[in-house]
C-alpha cells in the first residue's frame, strides 16, 4: 500500500483509491472564539444563529460545550422515542458540527488536546485547517480503537479496524453466523462477503475452512484498511479485495454469498458511515436480482438481519421476506433468531425498546 505524498490516494491492484476523510475546512471564515470562563449559553445562542464556534483555549472547553448542548437540546427534544431521539440527534448533529477545532501540524492547537494519528495519516497535504469537534471526537475515538483493537469472541482475536469502517460492537449476531458455520455441510472452495467492513465475517469463514474469499465494499477505507491488515498477517492468497457497489461488477460464481446489510430503512439518502446503519429503498431488489446471477445452482445466500425496524416503528415492511414473498428468486431454506443482550450499562441513550430485539440469520436457496 502506497500513499502519494502531496494527496490521500491509496494504490490498490493497480487502482487508486482516494480515502474517505472529514472534510478539513481551509477557507479563510468569520468565528466566534470561545474559552471556558466564558458562559457556555453564549457559544450554544451563537450556534443556533449559525455562526461557527472555535473553541481557543482548552480541547475540555469544547467537552464543555457540547455537554451544555446536549441539556439544552434535551428539553427541547422530551420524546424518547425512536423518532423523537432521532430528531434530537439530527438537530444535536448539525449544531455541534459549527463548533470547530484548529489543526496545525498534524496537531490539535489547543492544549491537553489527545495526540491523533489519523491527523497525519487522512491530512498529509495540509498544514492548517479547521474541523468539527465532533469529527476530532470521531477521529480520536477512531484512533484508539485501531491502535489498542477490538476483541471479537468469535475469532479469539483482535481486529484493528481503519477510519471510517465500520466494526461491530455488540455480538449476537456473530454468534448465530458461526454457529451455522459449524454445521455447514455445503463446498467451502469459495465465499462473497458483500460489504466486508473490517472483515469479521470473512475471518469466520475462514476460521470454519474456506479456501478463498472474495470481500466486497463501496467504502474505500474498509478495503484499504484490510489490505493493509492483509499485508501484515500475509493471507493474501485467501482473501482477494474488490472495492465497488454490493458485487463491484466482478462475474464470480459462488457456493456461497453472506451479506450482513443495514437493518434500517433510510429517510434520508444516506453517506459515509450511516451506510452500514441505513439501507435506501433499491439496496435489497439490487442485492437480491445480482445474487441470482452470481450464486451457482446449488448455493446459498445468508443474510444476518434484526427485526430491529419493526420494533422501532420505523419501517412497515421487511425486506427480505418481501423478496421471498414477492422476488420469485429465492426460497427460504432455514430461519434463526437470537435474543439480544441488554444495552451496555455505559449508554445514555434510552434503549428500553431493545428488550424485544431479535437478530437473525436467513439461508436462502434459488428457487425450484
Amino acid at each position: 500500500m502506497l500513499k502519494n505524498e502531496s494527496e490521500l490516494i491509496f494504490k490498490f491492484s493497480g487502482k487508486e483509491i482516494r480515502a474517505d476523510r472529514p472534510e478539513p475546512i481551509t477557507s479563510n471564515i468569520d468565528v466566534v472564539p470561545y474559552k471556558r470562563r466564558m458562559d457556555p449559553q453564549l457559544a450554544i445562542e451563537a450556534l443556533l444563529d449559525g455562526y461557527p464556534v472555535l473553541i481557543a483555549d482548552f480541547y475540555s472547553s469544547g467537552l464543555i460545550v457540547l455537554s451544555s448542548l446536549k441539556t439544552f437540546l434535551k428539553k427541547k427534544y422530551s420524546d424518547q422515542s425512536f423518532q423523537g431521539q432521532r430528531e434530537y440527534r439530527s438537530e444535536f448533529r448539525e449544531l455541534s458540527h459549527r463548533l470547530l477545532l484548529l489543526v496545525n501540524n498534524n496537531k490539535l492547537v489547543v492544549r491537553k488536546a489527545p495526540e491523533i494519528g489519523w491527523l497525519k495519516t487522512l491530512y498529509p497535504e495540509l498544514k492548517e485547517f479547521l474541523l468539527p469537534f465532533p469529527q476530532v471526537q470521531g477521529l480520536n475515538s477512531s484512533w484508539q480503537w485501531y491502535e489498542k483493537g477490538i476483541s471479537i469472541p468469535v475469532l479469539n482475536k483482535k481486529i484493528h479496524p481503519f477510519f471510517g469502517t465500520y466494526f461491530p460492537t455488540r455480538f449476537e449476531h456473530l454468534k448465530l453466523f458461526d454457529n451455522w458455520l459449524k454445521n455447514y455441510k455445503g463446498e467451502k472452495k469459495s465465499a462473497i462477503d458483500i460489504g466486508i467492513g473490517s472483515g469479521v465475517l470473512t475471518f469466520q469463514m475462514l476460521k470454519h475452512g474456506f479456501e478463498k474469499i472474495y470481500g466486497t465494499d463501496s467504502n474505500p477505507n474498509a478495503i484499504i484498511g484490510l489490505n493493509e491488515d492483509l499485508n501484515k498477517n500475509k493471507i493474501h492468497s485467501k482473501i482477494e479485495l474488490i472495492h465497488g457497489d454490493l458485487f463491484a461488477n466482478c462475474d464470480l460464481k459462488t457456493e456461497l454469498i453472506v451479506f450482513n446489510p443495514p437493518w434500517i430503512a433510510a429517510s434520508y439518502n444516506p453517506e459515509g458511515m450511516d451506510k452500514a446503519i441505513y439501507y435506501d429503498t433499491e439496496l435489497f431488489p439490487r442485492f437480491f436480482a445480482k445474487s441470482e446471477k452470481h450464486l451457482k445452482a446449488d448455493g446459498r445466500v445468508v443474510l444476518i438481519f434484526s427485526n430491529l425496524a419493526q420494533i422501532a416503528k420505523v419501517g412497515n415492511s421487511h425486506p427480505i421476506e418481501e423478496e421471498l414473498s414477492n422476488g420469485g428468486r429465492f426460497q427460504k431454506e432455514l430461519f434463526l433468531q437470537k435474543q439480544v443482550g441488554q444495552a451496555s450499562k455505559n449508554t445514555r441513550r434510552n434503549q428500553n425498546w431493545r428488550t424485544t430485539e431479535m437478530v437473525e440469520l436467513w439461508v436462502l436457496k434459488k428457487q425450484c
